[in-house]
């Protein structure tokens, strides 16, 4: 594999110079763990569940009902949603001011109940989540993706980037980067892959200091138009 600082220039050339990768950087900016810990838990299962139902959906729709979604789940508090019974799923499941789509709205009550076990443990979710290494993202997304409900894959990694954590999004372009680079033979499907790949973003992070969101895109860049 090249430098990054190579891959970098490449994804300058195409992007009309270093400042344009700057300020595309710039918009989604990765927090400091102080500042994810930060985040009260009702946010974090709120983002945790507008990616799931963002998946397979228009986003501008999810975004016009999600003031009905806040309101419908309780403004995602996660006692309140992880003690869900048949009557208010069955109620949920007749909000037409909502997407009824019964197992993600059953994702919900799994991913409050993974939060409040998270929170027991280590005060809050949030900590957990901040706390958890960057260098071992791979293993947080087999966290989400085992004790979770539709968080493996996309959705985890989007959620992650959502809520500020260094995230790595394995899209066409960056798996076509990685390819590129030699990182990987072919599209990733198993933990090995991700593996493979958390060691390949912790040798380049290791180059230049860049975390894992700013890695990613910049692979991004150095392929897409």
């Amino acid at each position: 594999m090249r430098d990054f600082a190579d891959i970098i220039a490449l994804a300058a050339e195409r992007k009309g110079g270093r400042q344009a990768i700057d300020e595309a950087l710039a918009t989604t900016p990765a927090l400091p763990p102080q500042a994810v810990a930060a985040i009260p838990d009702d946010r974090i299962l709120a983002s945790m569940t507008r990616r799931i139902f963002n998946a397979g959906f228009s986003a501008k729709v999810i975004e016009a009902k999600w003031p009905a979604f806040e309101a419908a789940f309780e403004n995602f508090a996660p006692p309140a949603c992880a003690f869900m019974n048949d009557e208010r799923f069955d109620a949920l499941m007749a909000n037409k001011a909502i997407v009824r789509n019964g197992a993600k709205i059953r994702a919900v009550q799994v991913n409050a109940k993974l939060l409040l076990d998270l929170a027991s443990s280590h005060g809050t979710a949030a900590r957990f989540l901040a706390d958890w290494p960057d260098n071992d993202y791979a293993g947080l997304l087999a966290v989400l993706k085992d004790r979770g409900s539709h968080l493996g894959g996309d959705s985890g990694m989007r959620f992650l980037r959502d809520i500020g954590k260094p995230a790595f999004i394995t899209t066409k372009d960056v798996v076509t980067a990685l390819i590129r680079e030699n990182a990987i033979p072919r599209p990733p499907t198993s933990k090995h892959d991700f593996a493979t790949i958390q060691t390949t973003f912790n040798q380049w992070s290791q180059q230049l200091g860049l975390n894992l969101t700013e890695i990613s895109r910049i692979l991004a860049m150095s392929v897409g138009p």
